[in-house]
């Protein structure tokens, strides 16, 4: 068999493994291996089919396979997500940022820039922000205090080829979604937040003031404009003892 031959995507119809077996460890091992993280969208089953060169029922059924393992999830009208290990209870919904936050209880903060370069990002952020190969990204590194002292250190990373430029902003005095609307003119409409306590790290630690190893909030984001493409990926530790997030529930 010369390379032209070779099955799509390493899939063999000549052992005794089903198809659609094989897709479902092809899809397991990506996952294993950190290159689609939780929350990456898979591409649609017709696209998958195609890539794999079988059906759609094919494709469908490996897919049930990994959703009935608790590996993938599907969420009608958006597609096949890759489950996170963590429990994300729906808190925080309102898709606002610290700054509107602050701005809107009267806080005076001060932010610094620490960075902000274009590079290629890492994998698992190339794979959330559904980046080819090569495509760039604008590495905003961003820390963020008020009176008491430093509360939020963020680190966001923005598709470029949506924001041609985005480098040359002065980010100590724009805020990035009042800059991705106002300047870019894109329509920002969702975002999956993922809640979690981490031990700050030396990194952390440092721009926080605080102990190396002390718990810090730690804020995961993906957000989407409304054609439903990720625009930017957002690390963000919050100092736990300066800043509590709240929310108010309704029950109906």
């Amino acid at each position: 068999m010369t390379a032209d031959d070779e099955e799509p995507a390493g899939i063999k119809r000549d052992v005794p493994t089903a198809i659609h077996v094989q897709i479902s460890e092809h899809i397991r091992t990506r996952i294993a291996a950190g290159e689609w993280p939780a929350h990456y969208r898979l591409k649609s089953e017709p696209e998958l089919a195609q890539e794999f060169g079988v059906s759609r029922g094919t494709v469908r059924r490996a897919l049930a396979t990994l959703i009935a393992e608790g590996l993938l999830r599907q969420v009608r009208g958006r597609g096949t997500f890759v489950t996170s290990t963590t429990i994300e209870p729906a808190i925080a919904q309102k898709l606002s940022t610290l700054s509107e936050d602050f701005a809107s209880q009267g806080v005076v903060t001060d932010t610094r820039v620490l960075e902000a370069t274009t590079l290629s990002p890492p994998r698992p952020v190339a794979a959330l922000l559904d980046l080819a190969p090569g495509g760039r990204v604008l590495k905003l590194v961003r820390l963020r205090s008020t009176e008491s002292g430093p509360v939020a250190l963020l680190f966001n990373y923005v598709r470029t080829d949506f924001t041609p430029g985005i480098e040359e902003v002065d980010f100590e005095r724009s805020s990035l979604f009042g800059v991705l609307e106002g300047s870019y003119r894109l329509k920002i409409d969702a975002a999956r937040r993922t809640f979690s306590a981490e031990p700050a790290a030396a990194e952390v630690a440092s721009a926080l003031e605080i102990p190396e190893g002390a718990p810090v909030q730690y804020l995961q984001q993906v957000t989407y404009l409304a054609d439903d493409r990720p625009v930017e990926y957002s690390d963000v530790w919050i100092h736990s003892g300066r800043l509590h997030l709240t929310s108010l529930l309704r029950r109906r």
